[in-house]
């Protein structure tokens, strides 16, 4: 995602190298643009695999920090994708398939900055007290994107240290939520300009990969990625660079039971795939949805959001039901699980173990705590892997 910066501006060694031995000399990072061809691109089979993962809601970058529009923007002239390489509306199309055939919120990502826009370079130096690419670039597009595709979510990023006020953050957010077509569904974060993150916005994500471990008084949202190193598609990339199934479960279950949303992120080829590894995950992560979901989507917060006493157990609540998650992630050898946070009422509560019949044997460990007796499975008897679920009613 960051390869024209490390490249052009850092000038990192290994990306200067990697330039000069694979590509002719006075070849531009503007040289790729014909090169990005999307030919097995295919909106629908995407729109299915993001419904097979459980996800509620997707975010497709619409543009990142280096200006190349996944649309055909009027205001990004030869640097598109409708007039460059693919010759297609990647933005129109995916949403129309994921609106056509799934239940998920459509969202768009759009870089305030780019990197190297002279317009942009030329409002820096004068310490942006000149106004002349968010005025001619950067709001035009972002009104451009509403209108044409009404993304429910806008995840804003890239305020080149730019105060939001050069940006007009502040007016842009008014008409968006006031006059614009998806006044009354859509939802922001906190990425309009200097100073807003984590700060101002309608949910939180205060850096790439935030995971607090514990409660925020805002709602916010884990935005991390599957291959740890990068944002982007990588061809040299290692098995051990990708997160494991079993990484991602921790991921999500930390990041809920503390109040947050988890945006997994996943790389695209140029050519217009899901790599077959990034697929595995997002359908195993949908597997695992399709037994605990219940302990995820629509929940709060509990009054405590892991186990005192056992780790890697983390809590979640039904309000309606009143109802108690503890999903644990390790699978205990003794076959008990003891649990130092609920308080559990003799004749009232009640233990079941998500996706099994029978409810469990519970015995309680004087003021709090509560041991579990879980039932004595096979692999093939297992409800689901990774992690499961324990829902306890009348605990208090």
């Amino acid at each position: 995602m960051c390869f024209w910066w490390y490249w052009q501006k850092e000038k990192r060694e290994p990306y200067v190298k990697f330039m000069e031995a694979n590509y002719p000399p006075g070849f531009n990072y503007e040289d790729f643009g014909p090169l990005f061809t999307a030919e097995f691109f295919d909106s629908n089979q995407w729109a299915d695999i993001l419904k097979a993962s459980g996800a509620k809601y997707v975010v497709l970058t619409s543009k990142h920090h280096e200006g190349f529009t996944l649309w055909g923007s009027k205001y990004s002239w030869n640097w598109n994708a409708v007039d460059v390489g693919p010759k297609r509306d990647l933005v129109a199309e995916l949403a129309t398939s994921v609106r056509n055939r799934t239940d998920l919120h459509f969202g768009l990502y759009h870089s305030l900055f780019e990197w190297f826009n002279p317009l942009f370079l030329e409002d820096a130096t004068n310490v942006f007290k000149t106004r002349k690419f968010p005025t001619s670039k950067s709001l035009p597009e972002l009104y451009e994107i509403v209108n044409k595709y009404q993304p429910e979510i806008i995840w804003s990023d890239g305020n080149g240290n730019a105060p939001d006020t050069y940006w007009n953050s502040t007016g842009f957010l008014a008409w968006l939520y006031n006059d614009s077509p998806v006044r009354d569904t859509v939802v922001t974060n906190d990425r309009w300009g200097v100073g807003s993150i984590c700060t101002h916005g309608g949910f939180y994500t205060c850096s790439d990969r935030y995971n607090p471990g514990h409660l925020l008084p805002h709602k916010w949202e884990n935005c991390m990625t599957i291959d740890r190193r990068s944002w982007g598609y990588r061809r040299n990339t290692q098995l051990d660079d990708y997160l494991t199934i079993e990484d991602l479960v921790k991921q999500l279950v930390e990041t809920v039971s503390c109040g947050g949303n988890l945006l997994m992120n996943i790389g695209p080829t140029h050519d217009g795939r899901i790599a077959v590894v990034f697929e595995e995950r997002l359908r195993q992560m949908g597997a695992w949805l399709k037994v605990n979901g219940e302990a995820i989507y629509g929940t709060k917060p509990w009054r405590a959001q892991n186990d005192t006493v056992t780790p890697d157990v983390w809590y979640t609540f039904i309000p309606k039901e009143g109802k108690v998650n503890a999903i644990f992630l390790n699978w205990p050898v003794s076959g008990t699980l003891v649990l130092g946070e609920p308080q559990a009422k003799l004749g009232e509560t009640q233990v079941e173990l998500v996706g099994y019949k029978e409810p469990l044997k519970w015995v309680a460990l004087g003021e709090k705590g509560i041991v579990i007796a879980l039932p004595q499975l096979t692999p093939k008897q297992m409800p689901c892997q990774w992690g499961w679920t324990l829902q306890m009613t009348d605990i208090n």
